[in-house]
């Protein structure tokens, strides 16, 4: 399997036992053994001090435990010689007249470098400056340890030969200070930052905690990892929860909290996606500080483990918490209603003009288009809601578009478009028995005409239905529902705008507009252009033609929002799939969507102004600009060699 730039990491928690190095080498060679050869990891994080213990207190000043320490560091580099796995673990070195609180690195038996921490504390419950010096009187810049020459600074990076992956180092209060050391170490390359950390208990810290790990992950674009003493290491007035955490990016991929018994949890960090992130967002790099970093280099390698070792979503822009998704769906309502009331105050226009087809997207656009009118402190029936049965049309969206219609107060009114549309096709010489795009399109062009003449007799505007997922498939008619005078779901994909209207039912309406907005929920998507059943059912169904929604807005997400290649993406899709969509119809899907994204870029270019949403947008004046006549043939022949 490829590897798709993964690499495995472990965060582990020891049970020690305070001032024993031996003891405590020996289960740290232990749990190093099991993340190598049971997972496959390639690096592990030991909390601070972890081969004395971080609670020693005034023991720190004893040679006894200082020399212990060394000979049981010694004890673990043999041990851990045979194994392939960076590992980092917390330990007193005494050097330059002082004592040093160090994260040392070693792989294979060798120590590759010793990471003085920077900011020591002393307040509350800590008082490391009773016995540990900074970083910033560090006057060495190489060490000896068990026989080893050794690079001693603050500012080491470990670089890796067969990979992206450069690691930096925070030591436990280093994360807590204004700017933290990462902050440089990132900017110079690392993108996987290692915490070893000592942080007890108190009510709310474990909260803070985790939010400083995100944030400064997210700030940093890079993966963090944090391993905090475990319970054993409780005493006194202080209790240790053995907090492990795994970050990228402002996520926690994995999290842990008092185990009982010495514990590893895993995460598998995508350089991929990190190293894009920092080169897109140009700003990363902005202001540059001169340090001296030093590098040294390691071979570890990608992880090729045939499986993850995190979540992958499969629905990336539809939050799956409730709580989570209910909060992100009024906001989004928020900025799609503010976007257009703001159009509209500034062009000094009171009406609006919506097609109302009683499918989603028309739906949606009226809930926004109601939520405008209030900030615009307008009555309701200055919105025109237009409905325009045609040859498609089905009894189940006609009696839904009027009840919602006729429930949220507007002006309505009801245009068929079958005697039209029959006129256009004698005008043009095309048989109404031929149900081809000419068909289709006729309608679709004939109803988005009846809404710009109604718009300029009422001095109004058209709000435009389309969404997201239509744009990246081109799945509209050009200068039919292609236009508008402004888009308020021109960046809402669709497998979002269906929990938008389910929302809105369940939390802002009640009655017979509840219902009508429920059953919108749950209709099948169709453009309703094709004639109905003999029993007036749908007969068009959407994502016959284009996939499925699911599908294509995963790819969609993947694509634009991560810069994945199409072997990546189909990877990522049959794991988050899985039981869903089998491994054919995926592929297939996939190879889809990147001809119809490629070859509908035409209709994006000429794009109405929409209001952004999300962080995935295909306005070819901000987010998305592409060549209308790019070739798709790169992608394609990697999905076709799969």
């Amino acid at each position: 399997m490829k590897n798709f730039e993964y690499v495995r990491i472990a965060v582990a928690v020891p049970v020690i036992k305070v001032a024993d190095p031996m003891f405590n080498a020996k289960e740290i060679a232990l749990l190093a053994k099991n993340a190598c050869e049971t997972k496959n990891a390639k690096v592990i994080l030991f909390p601070e001090l972890s081969i004395t213990g971080y609670t020693c207190g005034d023991l720190f000043n004893q040679k006894t435990l200082i020399k212990g320490a060394e000979d049981a560091l010694n004890v673990l580099l043999k041990e851990t010689s045979h194994l392939n796995i960076l590992i980092s673990v917390g330990m007193p070195i005494k050097t330059d007249n002082q004592l040093f609180n160090c994260a040392v690195l070693l792989k294979c038996g060798k120590i590759l470098g010793a990471v003085p921490k920077t900011f020591v504390p002393n307040y509350n419950e800590f008082y490391e400056k009773r016995w540990f010096a900074s970083s910033v009187s560090r006057i060495s810049s190489n060490i000896n340890i068990c026989g080893q020459e050794v690079p001693f600074n603050e500012n080491l990076l470990f670089k890796d030969s067969l990979s992206a992956l450069c690691i930096g180092i925070d030591v436990c209060e280093d994360l807590w200070v204004n700017i933290p050391p990462s902050s440089y170490h990132t900017m110079f390359g690392a993108n996987l930052i290692l915490n070893p950390s000592a942080s007890n208990e108190t009510i709310g810290k474990p909260d803070y905690r985790r939010e400083i790990v995100k944030i400064q992950s997210a700030k940093c674009i890079t993966a963090y990892a944090f391993s905090s003493a475990g319970q054993t290491e409780s005493t006194t007035d202080v209790v240790f929860s053995g907090h492990a955490m795994i970050a990228e990016n402002g996520s926690i991929i994995n999290e842990d909290r008092f185990s009982m018994e010495s514990n590893i949890i895993y995460g598998d960090i995508d350089v991929e996606k990190l190293m894009n992130d920092r080169v897109k967002f140009n700003t990363y790099m902005g202001k540059q500080e001169k340090l001296n970093y030093q590098y040294i280099n390691i071979d570890l390698g990608y992880s090729d483990n045939g499986s993850l070792e995190r979540e992958v979503d499969s629905r990336p822009f539809v939050p799956s918490n409730l709580e989570e998704r209910n909060k992100r769906c009024k906001e989004i309502l928020n900025i799609q209603s503010t976007g257009l009331f703001q159009r509209m105050s500034k062009i000094g226009t009171k009406k609006a003009v919506v097609g109302i087809s009683g499918g989603l997207d028309s739906t949606l656009a009226l809930l926004v288009t109601v939520e405008a009118m209030k900030k615009l402190k307008c009555p309701m029936n200055n919105i025109i809601a237009v409905t325009m049965p045609g040859f498609g049309t089905t009894s189940r969206t006609y009696n839904n578009a009027l009840t919602l219609m006729r429930e949220l107060g507007v002006t309505t009114r009801e245009i068929s478009i079958k005697e039209s549309v029959l006129q256009h096709f004698k005008d043009i010489g095309h048989d109404v028995d031929v149900h081809d795009v000419t068909y289709e399109n006729s309608q679709a062009r004939e109803r988005t005409q009846i809404l710009m003449d109604i718009a300029n007799m009422e001095n109004g505007i058209v709000i435009g239905t389309g969404d997201l997922s239509e744009l990246a498939l081109g799945w509209a008619t050009y200068n039919g529902d292609h236009m508008s005078m402004y888009g308020v779901n021109a960046s809402i994909p669709k497998t979002l705008v269906r929990y938008l209207v389910k929302w809105y039912a369940e939390e802002q309406t009640s009655g017979e507009i509840q219902k009508a907005l429920l059953d919108v929920f749950d209709t099948p998507v169709s453009p309703e252009l094709l004639p109905p059943d003999k029993e007036g059912k749908i007969t068009q169904f959407t994502e016959k033609a284009v996939g499925s929604y699911d599908l294509n807005d995963f790819f969609l997400y993947n694509m634009i929002r991560n810069g994945y290649e199409p072997d990546k993406i189909y990877f990522l899709a049959q794991i988050a799939f899985k039981g869903e969509y089998n491994d054919e119809v995926i592929l297939e899907t996939l190879k889809k969507f990147y001809k119809r994204f490629f070859t509908q870029q035409f209709k994006r270019s000429c794009l109405p102004d929409g209001v952004k949403v999300g962080s995935v947008s295909l306005s070819p004046r901000g987010d998305w600009r592409m060549p209308s006549d790019a070739s798709f043939t790169l992608w394609l022949e990697q999905l076709n060699n799969l």
